[in-house]
């Protein structure tokens, strides 16, 4: 079995640096399973590439688990295309799909681990207000689980928290930061809700630094929690392709 985790892609160098730092930890948790990266745009090898290279090499079985945060457009369209197209040039090759990400409490701890690293700290959380700064979409799904998670989030004891958005829909990080201000929040945090730097991202921090946000945290990127929910979901995507195997069987 190999797990090839599906990348965005990016024009900025950082991005293509931040995956493999996450495929390397991931490949730590778990020596016996071979780990790649490919990615839909910008960035080598390509979906395709990485599978045509795993196919040549004999690979059989391998779970294709997309590095997203929510069920957008690319989990829901682009990567099943991807992924269709390839394989029906690859009929001895047997590709799953995995679920994304999130929601899940591990993608909170890991943004947690990040604004402790940027100086917040476990005793601030009532006095704090935390923007949930995600890259954005047009798909209104995702909007409405960012939404959801900054409810859930705020339960754990942060004075506030309130989603916003580097594109597609508002608020802007930085009106999201100053209605927080507005509001009478002593304290704000911004907590990108992405995995690894890049355009988006960027804008992300300059919306924080420009409203005078408190601290900004850094992406999640190789974050212990991030590999531990790799872990997972291959793990979740093997068991439901067992499932499915005996159920046919039987």
């Amino acid at each position: 079995m190999v797990l090839l985790l599906i990348a965005h892609g990016s024009r900025d160098p950082r991005h293509a640096v931040t995956m493999d730092a996450l495929r390397a930890r991931v490949a730590r948790l778990r020596p016996a399973l071979r780990v790649e990266v490919g990615y839909l745009d910008f960035c080598v090898p390509s979906v395709p590439r990485a599978l045509e290279r795993l196919a040549a090499e004999g690979a059989r079985d391998v779970v294709a688990l997309p590095l997203l945060l929510t069920r957008a457009f690319h989990a829901k369209a682009d990567i099943p295309a991807v992924l269709r197209e390839a394989t029906a040039r690859l009929p001895r090759l047997s590709v799953r799909q995995a679920e994304v990400l999130g929601p899940s409490t591990l993608l909170t701890a890991a943004l947690e681990r990040r604004l402790y690293e940027a100086g917040v700290r476990p005793g601030d959380r009532c006095s704090t207000g935390v923007v949930l700064a995600s890259a954005g979409s047009s798909d209104p799904e995702a909007g409405a689980v960012s939404a959801d998670i900054a409810r859930e989030w705020r339960r754990t004891g942060w004075c506030a928290v309130r989603p916003a958005f580097a594109s597609a829909s508002p608020p802007r990080t930085e009106d999201a930061v100053r209605a927080l201000r507005a509001e009478g929040v002593r304290r704000v945090a911004v907590a990108p809700y992405v995995l690894a730097p890049g355009r988006l991202p960027d804008r992300i921090v300059r919306g924080a630094r420009e409203a005078g946000a408190d601290v900004v945290a850094d992406v999640l990127g190789p974050a212990p929690e991030v590999a531990a929910l790799l872990v997972r979901r291959y793990d979740e995507a093997v068991a439901a392709r067992a499932a499915a195997v005996n159920a046919f069987v039987g």
